[in-house]
């Protein structure tokens, strides 16, 4: 008696397709980290003094609510000490309020881009096994960056004429976290899409102490950028002609000096990076091998960035130059990801049915 076999089930996930979802949800976050550090560097994310999350994705549409804008603006401690003394005008503060307001009108866009479509992978049932808890735990991500946005305005509102430097980086890193698990993700499921392999990369050792030892470069530098450390000092390779500069204080100690001082929060960032570019080579060296692109993206980021950071300091922290130094920090970030997951993957794959032989990962 013949047996008839069930014809094979037929799997509903496409990660080719959420592969190229989360690269475009990648690509503007990387947008908003760049308008993000424009804002920080016009002195424009406190000119919006009000979170509303609906109706403030519209900019104000006449004279009138411009100068109701304008009045809010004036009633902070920014505009009293620092913009109204040095002769705002409103042409002065609609320039500011444009960035501030691009920046959360990408971030509300990023929202909705990433909750519809995964709502619709997840009602199709075109999510890969595993996926879903790791695209849930990003898109709660992007809520708790959007509302740590919001907190590290308010910590500018009050008091103060400038937002947290401690807040500051911690919106930076979270961004940068979001940005890196997209494109881990991405390659991932591109690997799913190619290999039919349901295995996930690793993170290895080396990776974790070479990303680790960039985060720390990455929190200096929105340390940096918080305490307008940059401006402290427009030479290289010395500090205003001493090595270690003068000016630190050491008053309230060591630790204190190292999270609150610019001077010697600008020398630990100058000099750190010497060990992260160092630690960055190695760590191409070693991917050269798996994955040759990836080793590449990281020798040419990280020499652009060596080159931007020098130029944006000796140019008194010129506005394109600074722009463009943060933009290569997140394109660095990205390589090094891109290389970390090669190696995570870099292990034998099964035996090749026509020759036998073990191909390469």
């Amino acid at each position: 008696m013949a047996v008839t076999q069930a014809p094979p089930t037929t799997s509903r996930a496409h990660p080719a397709a959420i592969a190229t979802w989360l690269l475009f949800i990648a690509t503007l976050v990387f947008a908003m980290v760049v308008v993000g550090g424009i804002t920080r560097l016009t002195e424009s994310g406190l000119s919006i003094t009000e979170w509303k999350p609906i109706s403030g994705t519209l900019p104000p549409l006449s004279h009138a609510d411009w100068l109701a804008e304008f009045g809010r603006y004036q009633g902070t401690p920014q505009y009293q000490r620092v913009s109204g003394p040095a002769g705002m005008t409103l042409g002065d503060f609609q320039f500011i309020y444009f960035w501030e307001w691009v920046h959360r009108l990408i971030g509300r866009l990023i929202g909705v881009a990433f909750a519809a479509p995964l709502a619709w992978f997840a009602v199709r049932r075109a999510i890969p096994k595993g996926y879903g808890v790791r695209l849930v735990a990003l898109l709660a991500l992007g809520g708790f960056q959007g509302a740590l946005g919001w907190y590290m305005v308010q910590s500018g509102l009050v008091n103060r004429t400038e937002v947290s430097h401690f807040r500051l980086s911690a919106h930076l890193i979270s961004a940068l976290l979001i940005f890196a698990g997209c494109i881990w993700t991405t390659l991932d499921l591109r690997a799913e899409a190619r290999t039919g392999d349901h295995s996930p990369a690793r993170l290895t050792g080396l990776s974790i102490t070479v990303v680790g030892a960039l985060a720390v470069q990455i929190l200096l530098g929105a340390w940096v950028a918080g305490l307008r450390a940059g401006q402290v000092a427009s030479s290289w390779p010395l500090m205003n002609d001493h090595l270690i500069p003068e000016g630190i204080d050491w008053s309230s100690g060591p630790l204190f000096a190292l999270t609150h001082d610019p001077y010697l929060i600008h020398f630990v960032h100058r000099w750190w990076a010497w060990g992260v570019a160092v630690l960055l080579i190695l760590f191409a060296r070693r991917v050269k091998p798996v994955c040759r692109p990836a080793s590449i993206a990281i020798n040419a980021t990280l020499g652009t960035q060596v080159l931007l950071g020098i130029s944006t300091v000796m140019s008194g922290v010129a506005l394109p130059l600074a722009a463009a130094h943060q933009a290569v920090g997140a394109l660095l970030l990205a390589a090094v990801v891109w290389g970390a997951h090669a190696i995570g993957q870099d292990h034998p794959r099964p035996a090749s049915k026509l020759s036998g032989n073990i191909l390469p990962d």
